[in-house]
């Protein structure tokens, strides 16, 4: 703030307006905390780099200037006007202007378009954007239609903004999202994945994905999402009812999670609609091979980072394997908990058991296993190499490979524990199998 105030003392020192705008005094009024600094002026760009050389004028073209000050940058955009977003995202035409009023105008919902003194703290409010705060309403400014019309992203905004402060989307805007929801294909995907991501970590995913599916969003972004609805369970496992009834638990009970742990959290059970069947009672049989393939046509479909990807589709996959850790011998077991991903995967696994309303047993057991394992003998130096078995005459080649695995299952099982015992079952393990 200190920075936007200086920034302002110049704009006003040379005869320009200046106001500080947007999220910032939003969040101000509500008592939040503060993020991005805003500031819009009736200086044009040309001014504004004048007065602040060295200045970033990254969005000159649109009004927008990175202004360098304290450190930091604070962005700085000249009051404008806008019209044919031919694109549904971009205007063609931007006009600058000198009276701030016809900048709100095209700005997107009211509790976005306060301005406030950066000197003062005083509230200028031109758009009713501060009866909508009172009310908890998201309502976009003049006629919703054309809000969305100029940049469809904005459907994605309003149900993250109403989701993350908790507020209702008023039913005229409502109504526009509704009838509108096909155009979210025309906003590129990053932009989309962008807006879905913040959903599931900034909090409120279980109201934003609900309000996704209120809008018809849900069903054109991701329908195997949506297919999870109807999708009955057997209910002594799932009382709380179907599978788009368990994944909302899972997401309401996210507390600033990791992008991964979020996708995996939404994902999970995105093979139990294609893998139902009724046979003695219903089973999914498989669902988390099947989760995991659509998972990574999802995430590849949205553009989602390859590591990302991996991690995901590799928490789908073995989602379901705690029911099984009581009957995994050591080697088994031990390899399971050391992987790089068992924290988030037990993070998952907890969501899981108490979106379903069950106890924690399986999710205490495991840890309460892995942890009375020392760590030397959960990842045991080697007692052999693939330099022993090439003594031996080996060849490098599949049989290799699966040898040197089978020795360190029998080092994680404990039955061998010196390096001549190693030798020895090396000689007679490669032996074997050329025969």
């Amino acid at each position: 703030m200190d920075a936007a105030r200086a920034i302002a003392r110049v704009l006003r020192g040379a005869g320009h307006e200046v106001w500080l705008v947007g999220g910032c005094v939003r969040d101000q009024f509500l008592g939040r905390r503060l993020s991005d600094i805003d500031l819009t002026t009736s200086a044009t760009p040309v001014e504004l780099l004048r007065l602040f050389p060295g200045s970033d004028s990254v969005g000159a073209h649109f009004g927008v200037v990175l202004v360098n000050q304290g450190g930091g940058s604070i962005e700085v955009a000249t009051y404008r006007s806008e019209s044919s977003y031919a694109d549904g995202r971009h205007p063609g035409k931007v006009r600058f202007e000198t009276d701030v009023r016809r900048d709100l105008a095209r700005r997107d919902f009211t509790i976005n378009a306060l301005l406030a003194d950066p000197f003062t703290g005083e509230v200028v409010d031109y758009v009713g954007g501060r009866a909508d705060l009172d009310a908890r309403l998201i309502r976009a400014i003049g006629e919703p239609a054309e809000r969305f019309a100029e940049d469809h992203l904005r459907l994605l905004r309003a149900v993250r903004f109403a989701a993350r402060l908790g507020f209702e989307i008023e039913p005229a805007t409502l109504a526009a999202i509704q009838r509108l929801a096909p155009e979210i294909v025309r906003i590129s995907t990053e932009r989309v994945r962008d807006e879905l991501t913040r959903m599931l970590t900034e909090g409120g995913a279980r109201r934003a994905f609900e309000l996704l599916d209120a809008t018809g969003l849900l069903a054109v972004l991701l329908p195997e999402v949506h297919s999870m609805h109807g999708i009955e369970q057997p209910a002594n496992f799932h009382p709380e009812g179907d599978v788009w009834v368990h994944t909302l638990g899972l997401l309401e009970r996210l507390e600033q999670p990791s992008v991964v742990l979020a996708l995996a959290a939404l994902l999970h059970d995105v093979g139990k609609p294609p893998t139902q069947t009724f046979e003695d009672r219903i089973r999914f049989s498989g669902h988390e091979e099947v989760g995991a393939r659509l998972t990574r046509e999802i995430l590849t479909r949205l553009k989602y980072p390859n590591d990302v990807i991996d991690e995901v589709a590799a928490l789908v996959r073995q989602h379901m394997m705690f029911k099984d850790a009581p009957q995994m011998g050591e080697s088994r077991f031990r390899r399971f908990v050391r992987q790089p991903g068992l924290e988030t995967l037990l993070d998952l696994h907890r969501l899981d058991l108490l979106a379903a309303d069950r106890p924690l047993d399986s999710h205490e057991f495991v840890r309460r296993r892995r942890d009375a394992i020392p760590p030397e003998q959960l990842r045991p130096a080697p007692l052999a190499t693939g330099d022993d078995l090439i003594a031996l005459g080996a060849r490098p080649g599949p049989r290799f490979g699966a040898i040197l695995h089978q020795l360190e299952d029998e080092q994680l099982e404990g039955r061998i524990v010196t390096r001549a015992e190693a030798l020895e079952f090396l000689k007679r393990a490669w032996a074997q199998s050329s025969t």
